[in-house]
């Protein structure tokens, strides 16, 4: 009788799982932050065409007087109230993932925190979602490499790169974009396999800066080193 009882538990457990349904209100909402954090974004991306930029100016219901006058500082006040919103979500839910949102709902949260100062906050939580399938794991690798970037460590999985100014050899000031420091670079590609990418990391260094663009191995001291002098 017992056996039977446990039986008829798992299978109604089962049935009740497979039976739960998105929440759609949360994934609308959502979808909203996505939407706007990615369109953000999308307007300074170089392969977006005007015609494109203008119309994701009208989606988001931007001035475009405005964005021209403000531009960052407006991208920085709405990952600012994005992030409150997400904080509000993960305090409520936990990490609102694909059980609770769908695909690529599940997305959104990574986005903000992503692109707030709170990485290191998170970080375990995100880890968290890959191990339980919640997320994809590369996105798990692409914070985590953004938190060791942040902290001056060599990142891991070779998906971050960066930007600082510095001078020529004629003391002239020019801007220089890198691949942050990978550890155990020859290892590199064995990683991202395991982590789920499906481009090496020669191919992400060129989807990253272009096809043109000439990757020079730099050292976490050099790489440091022009971090410092822009302080």
């Amino acid at each position: 009788m017992r056996k039977i009882f446990l039986l008829l538990f798992g299978i109604s457990a089962f049935l009740m799982n497979a039976q739960q349904k998105v929440n759609e209100a949360l994934k609308k909402e959502l979808d909203e932050i996505m939407k706007e954090d990615q369109g953000f974004r999308m307007l300074y991306t170089s392969d977006t065409t005007p015609e494109k930029r203008n119309e994701i100016l009208k989606d988001l219901n931007i001035d475009q007087k405005e964005f021209e006058k403000r531009g960052w500082e407006m991208v920085a006040e709405h990952d600012s109230l994005n992030m409150k919103t997400i904080e509000r979500i993960i305090a409520q839910h936990g990490y609102p993932g694909k059980t609770l949102v769908g695909e690529p709902t599940n997305h959104a949260a990574w986005y903000v925190i992503q692109h707030s100062v709170k990485i290191g906050k998170y970080l375990p939580l995100i880890k968290e979602a890959g191990e339980k399938k919640e997320i994809p794991f590369t996105l798990v690798a692409m914070m985590e490499d953004r938190y060791l970037m942040n902290e001056n460590r060599e990142q891991i999985y070779g998906t971050q790169g960066k930007g600082e100014m510095t001078k020529d050899k004629d003391g002239k000031q020019i801007f220089v974009n890198f691949i942050w420091p990978v550890k155990d670079l020859q290892n590199v590609n064995k990683r991202r396999k395991e982590a789920g990418f499906d481009s090496t990391f020669e191919e992400n260094v060129k989807r990253i800066y272009g096809p043109d663009f000439k990757y020079e191995p730099y050292t976490l001291k050099q790489a440091l080193e022009l971090r410092n002098k822009n302080k």
